[in-house]
């Protein structure tokens, strides 16, 4: 998109957590050449939405707190935009015909109504909330067909995978192989994480996210949920999807075609870029963030992950191939084992095991609706608030 064209209006939903904040810095870097942000929205983070009201002046602020919500429209008047709230905000906002794309940023199962509501009316989606697919795949896939509606992924890894996947054709793809930094606690035994603090699980080696993401890279999780998110987006089989870990997170993902080529995406761990490229896409353009000098010494490690210390992973595999109401099982017990365990209430080695339980008790439906959905999520929440070690 050259300057002087019409520019794309995004909206971002959860605007104030990490991957907003930094699609909103891409915003900025491009200084109105392509992207305005059209509206944003949040929770409780009530100063920050503030600042990037007054900052970025979008047409929409949408605020999902009845408390922060009043405040907001105190603190807001006399700006030229439209103060929406809760759940009807979120679909006005992103249903707006003069919407361009939406950026999904909402952490956990509460993006899907957002990402749904898009979708419904036809919209792009940089999907950052892989929640979304994890707890309605096809669902979310067949809307988005039906409806004309796009998903972009933002995941560093699923863009990787995007980005190589324009190697070849759709048949011609052997299998995806998703990169797993490790976590913080990689080449650990489960002997030494049997006393992981929250504070421990929170340091993470090379990225820098929201808690409950942090977490899930600690325990492999957030590699389980990718799995499944890989086999819905890209419509691929259970047995070509796997998993490698790679600590330096500059391999981002690659992809492996019939012939042998593996064609591999790399940069240095900033989720800008892929941001940006969901919200360019098919344009590339100057990045704010890093790059990766490849005319100095760099070496890249490769090597199998540690299922039986991380069960989450074989967890995550297990659901992808089930399908049916076992994602919304798994992705419910997981925020809800992890709330737990940043509340001290469990172990870092039960997470897995709440969330075992969940699945286990669920009762599997192969085809459900998404209002069976719903009622899986909240029945495996209340199992895991029920668990004990």
């Amino acid at each position: 998109m050259k300057p002087g064209d019409s520019l794309t209006r995004v909206v971002i939903l959860g605007s104030t957590g990490s991957i907003g904040r930094n699609g909103l810095d891409v915003i900025e870097h491009d200084a109105g050449k392509r992207l305005r942000a059209w509206g944003l929205s949040g929770h409780r983070s009530r100063e920050t939405l503030l600042a990037q009201c007054r900052a970025h002046r979008p047409r929409f602020v949408a605020v999902t707190d009845p408390d922060s919500a009043r405040a907001i429209r105190e603190d807001l008047r006399g700006l030229d935009l439209d103060i929406l709230e809760g759940r009807d905000g979120i679909i006005r906002m992103v249903q707006d015909p003069a919407t361009d794309r939406v950026l999904s940023a909402i952490v956990g199962v509460a993006g899907l109504e957002g990402t749904w509501a898009a979708l419904e009316a036809g919209k792009t989606v940089a999907l950052a909330n892989k929640e979304s697919l994890v707890v309605a795949g096809p669902l979310v896939m067949e809307l988005a067909g039906r409806r004309g509606g796009r998903l972009l992924p933002v995941d560093s890894e699923h863009s990787a995978i995007f980005q190589a996947l324009r190697s070849g054709e759709h048949a011609e793809v052997k299998r995806v192989i998703l990169t797993s930094s490790g976590g913080p606690f990689r080449g650990r035994s489960r002997r030494e994480l049997q006393s992981v603090t929250p504070d421990e699980a929170l340091r993470h080696p090379t990225w820098k996210m929201g808690p409950k993401i942090t977490i899930d890279s600690a325990t492999l999780m957030n590699k389980a949920l990718e799995v499944i998110e890989a086999r819905w987006l890209f419509g691929l089989e259970p047995d070509q999807v796997e998993v490698v870990i790679h600590p330096e997170s500059v391999v981002h993902s690659m992809v492996e075609f019939v012939d042998g080529s593996v064609i591999a995406q790399l940069s240095p761990p900033d989720m800008r870029l892929p941001i940006q490229y969901a919200l360019t896409y098919p344009d590339r353009v100057p990045c704010p963030g890093p790059r990766v000098d490849l005319t100095k010494a760099l070496a890249l490690h490769f090597e199998p992950p540690d299922r039986d210390t991380f069960p989450c992973l074989d967890l995550g595999f297990e659901v992808m191939s089930r399908g049916g109401t076992a994602g919304a099982a798994l992705n419910a017990a997981n925020e809800a084992a992890v709330a737990r365990f940043l509340g001290s209430e469990i172990g870092f080695l039960d997470i897995p095991r709440a969330c075992r339980a969940a699945i286990d008790h669920h009762t599997f439906d192969p085809s459900p609706s998404l209002d069976q959905l719903w009622k899986v999520d909240a029945a495996a929440r209340l199992e895991v608030q029920r668990w004990q070690p």
